[in-house]
């Protein structure tokens, strides 16, 4: 198993054991799980990622700290729009977006002035980091 996959399995299991609060890098921000299916393999996954709630919609950068390739998540998404969501507690299915412009860059830039972290992943990368809403499915 990868390094990133034993790190992303400990905030896991420490985000469920604290109902959702974790300590280290995301201990200043509101993370959720996010559940996936793979786009290649079809196999369930789970990724702790940092969110913005922007009214009813919950709001996550597929920033991969300002790597060069998108996080598999992302292209996970793509294949599979419809995800699960962990945020403390509460578990639901949801719907999940991927935001053109120039709505992008408005919900970007909210989530990096609320964790500057993201505006140097993107000075790190060329690409456009892709912005993703997810909404709950009623």
């Amino acid at each position: 198993m990868s390094d990133a996959n034993e790190w992303n399995k400990a905030i896991i299991e420490e985000f469920r054991a604290n109902e959702g609060k974790v300590d280290g890098q995301f201990a200043h921000m509101p993370i959720l799980l996010l559940h996936t299916t793979g786009a290649k393999s079809g196999l369930a996954r789970i990724n702790p990622v940092a969110y913005l709630a922007d009214g009813e919609r919950l709001v996550v950068i597929a920033s991969k700290a300002g790597a060069p390739t998108n996080p598999d998540w992302y292209y996970n998404i793509v294949a599979h729009p419809e995800v699960g969501v962990e945020i403390g507690t509460e578990e639901f299915q949801a719907l999940a977006t991927i935001v053109g412009e120039p709505e992008r860059t408005q919900l970007f830039e909210k989530m990096a002035t609320l964790n500057p972290g993201f505006a140097e992943y993107k000075i790190k990368t060329t690409r456009i980091i892709p912005v993703i809403v997810v909404r709950r499915i009623p």
